[in-house]
């Protein structure tokens, strides 16, 4: 193993982990190079659900990959920890020290070598220095803080159903700051939470007791997405009876309220900050790696970093440029599955000491899912170059298919439709929210 090639992947997020899991099946299996995967937790949720997670209407549990079995079934090696630095010149990766939850030192720092580096770390919200946004907002960054968001959501409902049954003023304000994919879907999931809850005992309660509101800076609602598109999501955000406040923009968050820059306030008891994304800030200082402003790692469109041809990255964390167009490439999920796949095909190529391959982004279009109620969205045509607006069933068809895809990837067609099956059985057996 010490003579074999050595590709270290940072970061177990949706491009991560298929990388890793093609690159184990295809190079590891067959002994021809030694893959490790690095990341802070122990298992992998599809970062795009983290959202249902944190209203309940998804178990994390039964939805999360374990890496070390993971790694153990598709031939790749597994290293818990936090990168936090870089040595380039020595080809090693700096892996922050390990410890349990009470501060106790589990694993001391590491140095990891590499021949041939990725670096996946996918992003963090980006709260652009709005005051009190630390302080006061819940983020939806990781598997942690999704489950810290619903225990928060099922203690604030318990509480407002007891003060209804005092009959004492009950309201339960709840904000969501931005209204990108991320936040309208939330605001659909918690409006279903605010319509399940009731059935499961907390009966004092009714859903307009429970005031939803997205607030947006932009003067609509998904603003990087087409207008039609946008204006079906508000339609259905207010048929929801979620408020919606477009044009916006947020310059303070209290405690109990937030301050728009027009000097308004909206009271919200429950702040959640889904407005922008940026990469990890320790990226910024990574050994003389060029970033951007978000921290970005500057990429080819071979996906290597500008300053080493040995350091590759994907996904949320790398700004790749796109032929012909003037914005890098969206930090969306397809993007970094198609970058995963791209990179692949050059890391078997780098075996044999053939050239990278360009990576060429293709837009397949967006669907935005409003939790049990509906889908919609638009594909794109590949040979037209047009968009085709879908909604319904027909959309919640295909936004279903893109975690299964994702399933497909790491585990195979086969095990996917056991876990599909296991799904059905799951849903008939346990409430329709996770109540703890």
């Amino acid at each position: 193993m010490d003579n074999l090639q050595h590709i270290v992947v940072v970061g177990g997020g949706a491009g991560g982990l298929e990388l890793v899991t093609r690159l184990g099946n295809k190079l590891g299996k067959k002994r021809k190079a030694r893959i490790t995967l690095v990341d802070a937790g122990l298992t992998h949720v599809w970062k795009p659900l983290l959202h249902e997670v944190a209203s309940g209407s998804l178990d994390a549990n039964a939805n999360e990959i374990n890496y070390r079995a993971h790694a153990r079934k598709h031939h790749y090696e597994f290293q818990l920890g936090r990168m936090c630095g870089l040595d380039r010149r020595k080809k090693e990766v700096v892996i922050a020290p390990f410890h349990d939850q009470d501060g106790e030192e589990v694993v001391p720092e590491r140095h990891l070598q590499y021949d041939t580096l990725v670096i996946a770390v996918g992003s963090t919200a980006n709260d652009f220095g709005t005051p009190g946004a630390q302080d006061h907002c819940l983020f939806l960054d990781s598997l942690k803080q999704a489950r810290r968001f619903h225990n928060l959501m099922l203690n604030a409902f318990l509480r407002k159903n007891h003060e209804a049954q005092l009959d004492r003023p009950h309201t339960l304000n709840i904000s969501i700051i931005g209204a990108g994919a991320t936040g309208v879907e939330l605001a659909a999931e918690l409006r279903l939470a605010s319509r399940e809850l009731p059935v499961y005992g907390m009966n004092h309660l009714t859903p307009s007791d429970v005031s939803i509101n997205i607030v947006e800076a932009a003067d609509r609602i998904l603003p990087a997405l087409p207008a039609r598109l946008s204006a079906a999501a508000t339609r259905e955000l207010e048929r929801q009876q979620v408020q919606v406040h477009s044009g916006q923009p947020v310059s303070e968050v209290k405690a109990n309220r937030i301050i728009m820059q027009d000097g308004s306030e909206l009271a919200s008891e429950m702040t959640i900050w889904a407005a922008g994304i940026k990469a990890p800030a320790f990226l910024a200082n990574l050994n003389g790696l060029e970033t951007n402003k978000s921290n970005q790692l500057l990429v080819e469109q071979t996906l290597q970093t500008t300053q080493d041809t040995d350091i590759f990255a994907l996904g949320d964390c790398a700004a790749c440029p796109q032929p012909d167009a003037d914005r890098p490439v969206p930090p969306r999920a397809q993007a970094a599955h198609q970058q995963a796949d791209t990179l692949f095909k050059t890391l078997t190529r780098r075996l044999q000491g053939k050239e990278p391959v360009p990576f060429v982004y293709n837009d397949h279009g967006s669907l935005i899912n409003f939790s049990r109620y509906t889908t919609v969205g638009n594909l794109m045509g590949n040979l037209s170059g047009r968009s085709m607006y879908i909604e319904g069933k027909v959309a919640r068809l295909f936004y279903v298919s893109l975690y299964r895809m994702h399933q497909v990837a790491l585990h195979g067609f086969v095990r996917t439709g056991v876990i599909w099956l296991m799904d059905k059985i799951s849903r008939a057996m346990h409430p329709r929210l996770k109540l703890h």
